[in-house]
């Protein structure tokens, strides 16, 4: 049987999408953050070496990585249902979106929250001021810049679209899905309706909400 692990929060939500959305039987391996760091626990290092989250563990083959879960996945379990059309638009829409999303979009947004840490983190009184300052200077110059320019461009694209690769769900819809959540459910998707309105697509779906009663704790949704 196909084994999840799961941790609070995170990637590994969109995986349990993934599962709901194929109908196979699966089953969930709990790990929570640790509530003072908010890091995964030591657990999932028994699971994999870099202790993180989602592994999916399918017999003897061992997957992390959610892009490359949902790519398992979807050519093993649900090619029609969640692989493109044969279409090559569709399909080159597809790999790229499975791409972008860990590859361009992720990188700042995390980079921000790297940033807003060192501006809250505790520091020396007399290096808080040079801390905060090179933060604000990185966010204004670089990060916040990206994030818009990314999130302007998957909005363009969204237009008229209900789904990213194609006239169904497929995998890069939910791997683009964690992302964009995070976007929407901090208030910095209020200039973006199209992302909005796909955010709101993926939660009004039954296997999604199937998916939220089982993973336990997002914030995100």
């Amino acid at each position: 049987m196909i084994k999840l692990h799961h941790l609070n929060n995170s990637r590994s939500q969109r995986i349990l999408w993934m599962l709901e959305e194929i109908g196979v039987e699966y089953e969930i391996v709990h790990h929570q953050r640790d509530a003072q760091t908010n890091l995964a626990p030591e657990s999932l290092k028994a699971v994999h070496p870099l202790g993180k989250s989602p592994v999916l563990v399918d017999n003897d083959v061992v997957i992390p990585e959610s892009g490359a879960i949902i790519e398992y996945l979807a050519r093993t379990y649900a090619p029609e249902a969640m692989l493109p059309s044969d279409n090559p638009t569709d399909l080159s829409q597809y790999v790229y979106w499975m791409h972008f999303s860990e590859g361009s979009l992720m990188p700042p947004m995390v980079m921000r929250l790297v940033m807003e840490k060192i501006k809250t983190s505790p520091k020396p009184f007399f290096a808080r001021g040079i801390a905060n300052n090179i933060a604000n200077k990185v966010l204004a110059s670089f990060v916040t810049p990206n994030i818009d320019r990314n999130l302007g461009y998957i909005d363009q694209y969204l237009a008229g679209k209900e789904w990213f690769a194609g006239d169904h769900v497929t995998g890069a819809d939910v791997q683009m899905s964690f992302p964009l959540e995070a976007v929407v459910a901090t208030g910095g998707a209020k200039s973006y309706p199209n992302i909005t309105a796909f955010v709101k697509r993926v939660h009004e779906r039954t296997a999604y909400q199937r998916a939220l009663e089982k993973g336990g704790d997002y914030a995100y949704a």
